[in-house]
Parts: structure tokens; C-alpha cells; sequence
């Protein structure tokens, strides 16, 4: 019988004596200074270095010498005798540096080359050009801040592997100029959206994420429990609620941007934590929703890209035209002919498709419920340019108000781009006995089995009881929307910390 064996990986072993080298040499900083200091004050950043003096001549340089005090971390250095050069990364972008024996000291110089790559520098001397041109800084004062003490992933190419660069962001980060483009970018439209809805008078709040009943969409929750209070808390699905309740009470144009816990499934458009944008305005309808939506994204695209047109996994979007409407069964008509308007209106039918296609559907469906699962599952992943879906069926709305001239459908929109649902939106639904009743009837859901029906959430009747004006809201998936600017495929290239399972 054979005693088994484990092995360590070549590249694990490498990496282990690498990280074991570093450990050493902090070991020796250790016993000769501080090895962490926390002196140094940066006061350049390499872009604006490059941005004031990239197209400085030479001679100029020379003449009249700029001074400058710049940090970052080490992706390159080339050692070559009496003279050596780094390149630093920091926040803006990257800068050269010559550090040679001349001008910091032999004992500087011989101390960096035994400096390594993902090292962090702080360095202060004067700009100048190098014989190929390149602006640099020609250092007389260099100084460790910071060891690294694990060697970078291989300098050409960066992190590649995908999960990789979800897992270890810090290090996507780190080694992709793309990575750090989507982020920047993901802020520049979070701050696009809230300055348009600053310059309209919204007011900006924060509601809370733990609710005692979850509630404003139709998802299973996550559930949690607070030891003081000794009671169960759910993370919350949506704020919608709370929004209106401060409609109610006179703050009659809000907005939040913030998160949204669904305790789903996870997939290329889903993670179990999302960022959403919910407003909601007085006196208004979905109507006015729709054209507010289409102001919104021209304005933010045009204020992020620079123009109106998205190009997204090589088709381009123009945000600058008005944006199709279609009900449920005009959609699945456009796109599948061979139904009949009287057919998506015959409840034995739709039932026979559903089967036949293999699409789950719910036994207690209406024809709206079934036309739904119909459109989710065969029409909506079509809906490439930005496209208005109207007239959703009361039994799917439960928060949204009934149309009317037909009271099985609602006042709702859920705008789709790129085959994705981008928006929801409609006019709310003020009358509490109305409220109450779908509350009732997704109680009876819930205690059907159905896990993602609604609770009955008697605090928010009583905010109705008391007058809700008529008033529109909608919520805009914010990192769906970065998709699209940034033409990233997965929801996780734009969540800078996506779910994943434990490492092993």
C-alpha cells in the first residue's frame, strides 16, 4: 500500500520563495528604521504632471526647474549600473523615475535596487526628459513607505483569470487600466444622476436597510435577527415603501441611491446585492415618467461619454430619439408573428405554450401572469434598443395604480435596453382600501408557498390612510445601467465586490 503524496504547484512553490525573499528584507528594515513611516506628503499626481508639463520642451525643463513630490507603487524597474529607472502608479496615472548615484546617494541608489515590484515609493527631485522624451522625475530624495510582500501578476498581461479578478479586485485593479475605467466610470454616472435630480429640486434621502416587514417588489429576502430588540429583521428588498411614506409626509420630490438585498439566484444581470435609484414626485404620472426617464439618460450619457450614442457589445444605441412603447402582447407579436392577438388573450393557450416551451408559470395565473412569463421568457432578451413596456396586469402590480378605463392593468412601465429590464416605474396606487386588498391577496400568496409574494404591511395602510398625493416613482438599476457605458457583459464587472462562493 502507497502512502499518498501532496504536492505543492510549481507556481505556488515560486510564489512561496518569492513572498519568503520579501519577508526577509522587511525583517532587515525592521531593524534599521521604521519600516512602515508615515512621513512622507505627496503633493503631485502623475496625470496632472503629465497634463501641466507632457508638452514642455526639453530645454525649457532645464532652464527653469519644476520641483515635485510624488507616491505610488512600483510596476516597473530597469536597474542599469550608476542609474536606474522606475515607473510609479498612483491614483491618476502613472510617472517615470531616475534614481541614479549622482543625484540620491550611492547608498539610496543600492538600497533600491533591492527594492521590488509592487513596493510603494515616495520620491521628490525635478522633472526633466529623457533621451526617448518621456517626462520624468530625476529623484534626489527616494523612500520606502510601504513592502510588498507578494509579487505581482505577470507585468504584461496583469490578472487575467476571470474569477480571479472578482475575487482578488485589489489586484484587478491594481494591473488592469480597464478594470479601473469601468469604476471610475460607475461613479462619474452615479454623480451624472444625482446632479439631475439636485437641479430639479429632489431632495436626496436614506431609508433603512433592515425593515421588520420586507416590502416595494416581489422577492425573497434576506433574513436576519437584531439580539437587542430580540426580533427578526429582513434586508431590505426595495425602499419604495418608505419613500412614499415620506411623500405622505410632505417631501413631495425624493431620490435614494443605494442598496437592495434579493435573496435570489445569481447570474450575468443578478447578484444578491444591488445598487438601485428610486425617485418618486408628486403630482405626476407614469406618463410623465417615461419622458423624465428618456431626459434622464440622454442627459447622463451625454455628461459621461460625451455624446448621446452607447456602443455596446458592438451595436450602437442612440439615447438622443425617442424611445419605443409597446404593450406585453404588441412585443411578443413583433417578435413572434406566429401568435395571434387572440390567442395571448386565451388563458387554455397560453397555458398549452408555457407548457410546451417548458416555462414555469404559476397554477393561479390570470392571462396577465401568463402573458408575463411568456414575454420574460421569449421577447425580452429581443428588446436591444431602448424600448417601454406599458400596461402591465394588475395581478403582477400589486403597489401600482389601475388604469381608468381598464382596471386589469395598471399605470406601470418597465423600460428595457440591450435585452435587459433597466427601469420599472408607474403611478402609485393612493387608495388604502385598494392597497390593502392586493396586500390581502399577496398574503394568501405568500401563504400558498410562494416565497417572493409581498407581506401585509399595516404601518405603511396607515401612511395611505392619511393621504398619499397622486405620484409617480420608478426604479433604475444602476449597475445595469453601467453596463451598457462601460459595454461589460457580467453584472460583476461592475460590482467592485461581487458574491462569490468561498475560496478553498
Amino acid at each position: 500500500m502507497t502512502q499518498e503524496t501532496t504536492s505543492t504547484p510549481p507556481h505556488q512553490e515560486e510564489e512561496n520563495q518569492i513572498i519568503a525573499e520579501r519577508r526577509a528584507k522587511l525583517n532587515a528594515l525592521r531593524q534599521n528604521s521604521n519600516a512602515f513611516p508615515n512621513t512622507f506628503r505627496r503633493k503631485h499626481l502623475a496625470a496632472a504632471l503629465h497634463a501641466q508639463y507632457g508638452e514642455r520642451p526639453k530645454e525649457a525643463l532645464e532652464n527653469t526647474p519644476v520641483r515635485v513630490k510624488v507616491a505610488g507603487r512600483m510596476m516597473l524597474k530597469r536597474v542599469m549600473g550608476k542609474a536606474s529607472f522606475a515607473t510609479i502608479q498612483d491614483m491618476s496615472g502613472r510617472i517615470q523615475l531616475f534614481i541614479s548615484n549622482n543625484d540620491t546617494g550611492e547608498s539610496t541608489h543600492a538600497a533600491f535596487k533591492h527594492y521590488d515590484l509592487g513596493d510603494i515609493l515616495g520620491a521628490e527631485g525635478t522633472l526633466f526628459r529623457t533621451q526617448t522624451g518621456e517626462l520624468s522625475v530625476r529623484v534626489n530624495h527616494l523612500q520606502l513607505l510601504t513592502k510588498s510582500l507578494r509579487p505581482l501578476p505577470e507585468k504584461f498581461h496583469g490578472l487575467t483569470d476571470q474569477e480571479q479578478k472578482y475575487r482578488l479586485r485589489y489586484l484587478d485593479l491594481m494591473t488592469n487600466e480597464s478594470t479601473r475605467r469601468v469604476f471610475i466610470m460607475r461613479s462619474r454616472v452615479i454623480q451624472a444622476m444625482r446632479d439631475f435630480f439636485v437641479s430639479r429640486d429632489y431632495l436626496e434621502v436614506e431609508t433603512p436597510m433592515m425593515h421588520p416587514i420586507p416590502g416595494g417588489a416581489t422577492a425573497r429576502p434576506f433574513i436576519t435577527h437584531h439580539n437587542a430588540l430580540d426580533m427578526e429583521l429582513f434586508l431590505r428588498i426595495a425602499p419604495e415603501l418608505y419613500l412614499k411614506r415620506l411623500v405622505v409626509g410632505g417631501l413631495e420630490k425624493v431620490f435614494e441611491i443605494n442598496r437592495n438585498f434579493r435573496n435570489e439566484g445569481i447570474s450575468t444581470r443578478h447578484n444578491p446585492e444591488f445598487t438601485m435609484l428610486e425617485f418618486y414626485e408628486a403630482y405626476q404620472d407614469f406618463s410623465y415618467l417615461m419622458d423624465f426617464t428618456e431626459e434622464l439618460l440622454r442627459t447622463v450619457t451625454q455628461a459621461v461619454l460625451g455624446t448621446t450614442i452607447v456602443i455596446y457589445q458592438q451595436r450602437e444605441i442612440d439615447f438622443s430619439t425617442s424611445f419605443s412603447r409597446m404593450t406585453i402582447t404588441q412585443a411578443i407579436m413583433k417578435y413572434h408573428p406566429e401568435y395571434t392577438e387572440a390567442q395571448l388573450n386565451d388563458h387554455d393557450f397560453l397555458v398549452d405554450r408555457l407548457s410546451a416551451l417548458n416555462i414555469h408559470y404559476k397554477s393561479n395565473d390570470g392571462i396577465g401572469g401568463l402573458q408575463l412569463s411568456l414575454f420574460d421568457n421569449t421577447t425580452e432578451h429581443l428588446l436591444f434598443e431602448p424600448t417601454f413596456i406599458v400596461d402591465y396586469p394588475a395581478e403582477v402590480s400589486p403597489l401600482a395604480r389601475r388604469n381608468d378605463l381598464n382596471p386589469e392593468i395598471t399605470d406601470r412601465f418597465e423600460l428595457y435596453i440591450a435585452g435587459r429590464e433597466i427601469a420599472n416605474g408607474f403611478s402609485e396606487l393612493n387608495d388604502p382600501e385598494d392597497q390593502a386588498a392586493r396586500f390581502m391577496e399577496q398574503a394568501k400568496a405568500k401563504d400558498a408557498g410562494d416565497q417572493e409574494a409581498m407581506h401585509y404591511d399595516a404601518d405603511y395602510i396607515r401612511a395611505l390612510e392619511y393621504g398619499l398625493p397622486p405620484t409617480a416613482g420608478e426604479g433604475i438599476g444602476i449597475d445595469r445601467l453601467v453596463m451598457l457605458f462601460t459595454d461589460s457583459p457580467s453584472i460583476r464587472d461592475v460590482i467592485l465586490f461581487p458574491q462569490l462562493r468561498l475560496e478553498e
